[in-house]
């Protein structure tokens, strides 16, 4: 268990919290940090569906609005960990798709009323507008809500194994936030795994977010052998839901004592991982290629512990990590 040390040497420790309402309370009260800045975070706790089909209560509602060519609509289910996993989050999940293919029209009359009534969310969404395909939110939700799949957000105070597997049974894309508390005396302070901090991670300030569409591995030399050369695969992956139809390519990043990109392929598939809520992309068969290393400046620099995201171009014409990552 994590105790964090100010620069005081005051130490705080994990705070539990009695009630999923307090919890909540937080989770509202900080929603521009937990889900990040560049969307619309909605605390509406309306239901919807029908009581006799698998009705439901979202917690809230999160408008992804990152990828102006592809915004995301996520259901919010706030959660502590205490609570059953496999009866209560799994099914509340699948309840999620099921009262959304029922209550399509009455989740974009909640969604609009609530931004006709806000105007900072008006003023967000029109500045939206002015880089994206849709030109108003009427629109905008018609396209999210009617045509594409149910996407959730679990917010929780802890990510376990068997939450993973739990949501490794069901095929709604589900992305995972951990947020924790710490308390000393009377003092908090709040640790929590942002949305979507793992796509924009080392991006340029100015970086169009609609062009990434490669995701760059690190990748051990056995592993690399037997799986990224001879299976076309890459497996155990933790990949943002947001961008799963966005990745077309995979590159692999060989660690020391290669340390450099060396190889990409394109993408045939992105599946669930055995059970687990991660991931395993499969190439297109043919399509793996050696290129020219992208290696570390001068053997020193930043290496990736972690899936990280750029462009096809970017990559193609960049000759260190520097340049690639800014």
């Amino acid at each position: 268990m994590y105790k964090i040390i100010d620069s005081k040497k005051k130490i705080y420790n994990l705070y539990s919290y009695q009630t999923e309402a307090e919890y909540e309370r937080m989770v509202v009260e900080h929603s521009d940090y937990i889900f990040g800045d560049k969307g619309i975070y909605f605390d509406i706790k309306k239901k919807i569906g029908k009581s006799n089909k698998g009705a439901a209560i979202p917690d809230g509602y999160y408008l992804d609005l990152m990828f102006h060519e592809n915004p995301t609509l996520y259901f919010v289910e706030v959660e502590l960990n205490s609570h059953d996993v496999y009866g209560h989050i799994g099914e509340q999940v699948l309840r999620f798709a099921i009262s959304s293919d029922i209550s399509k029209h009455k989740i974009k009359t909640i969604l609009l009323d609530e931004i006709n009534a806000d105007p900072k969310k008006q003023e967000k969404l029109d500045e939206f507008f002015k880089n994206s395909k849709f030109s108003n939110a009427n629109e905008l939700l018609d396209k999210l809500i009617f045509d594409k799949d149910v996407a959730v957000i679990i917010v929780i105070d802890e990510q376990t194994p068997e939450l993973e597997s739990v949501l490794a049974k069901i095929k709604i894309a589900t992305d995972i936030i951990e947020a924790q508390t710490y308390t000393c005396g009377n003092d908090k302070i709040h640790r929590v795994t942002s949305f979507q901090d793992e796509v924009i991670v080392d991006l340029a300030e100015n970086i169009d977010y609609d062009e990434l569409d490669t995701i760059v591995v690190p990748a051990q030399e056995e592993g690399f052998n037997e799986e990224f050369l001879n299976n076309d695969r890459w497996y155990s992956i933790r990949i943002s839901s947001a961008m799963i139809e966005k990745i077309k390519y995979i590159a692999a990043y060989q660690v020391a004592p290669i340390s450099a990109i060396t190889h990409i392929a394109e993408v045939e598939s992105i599946e669930k991982y055995k059970d687990t809520n991660k991931y395993i992309v499969n190439f297109k068969k043919g399509s793996l290629k050696q290129i020219s290393r992208i290696a570390l400046k001068g053997g020193k620099g930043k290496a990736p512990q972690s899936p990280r995201y750029t462009s096809y171009m970017k990559l193609k014409n960049s000759k260190t990590l520097d340049e690639l990552w800014e």
